[in-house]
């Protein structure tokens, strides 16, 4: 999961990446995920699985419980 180094802008990036570092460097030069562009990012969590399915259905569960996410958020 990744947040905004901005602290007015309160937002949240959770997704899928087997090169989670790559990914995050990707987004912080406007390139990936539509609603990630003209933001800076930061690593806040990230967890790891033994298979792809395991991570998406984690990811999936993640993006649908906001109180997880604010929970992530407000330990970071």
């Amino acid at each position: 999961m990744i947040r905004t180094v901005n602290s007015k802008i309160n937002k949240s990036y959770v997704g899928y990446s087997n090169n989670p570092e790559k990914r995050l460097m990707d987004h912080n030069r406007n390139k990936g995920a539509k609603s990630t562009k003209g933001h800076n990012w930061k690593l806040i969590y990230k967890k790891k699985f033994e298979t792809k399915s395991e991570a998406m259905r984690f990811e999936y569960s993640l993006k649908k419980d906001r109180k997880m996410r604010k929970f992530i958020i407000n330990k970071s």
